[in-house]
């Protein structure tokens, strides 16, 4: 039985399986992120040394501290 290699399935765009499903991946990490840091009150963002305007730069990877 012959195992399949998804890392060389494309589609013949060049466009592979593999990146299309890590794109979805990392948006949902982003997705929960946001949520995640959104539902904490200014005081807790304070308590870990963060402000309202930072969550959208932490749910990309932009800010790093």
């Amino acid at each position: 039985m012959a195992a399949i290699d998804f890392r060389t399935a494309t589609i013949k765009n060049g466009f592979s399986i593999v990146s299309m499903i890590a794109s979805v991946v990392s948006w949902n990490d982003a997705r929960m992120t946001r949520n995640s840091l959104s539902k904490l009150t200014t005081r807790e963002l304070d308590d870990i040394g963060l402000v309202r305007g930072d969550i959208e730069a932490i749910a990309t990877g932009a800010l790093i501290r």
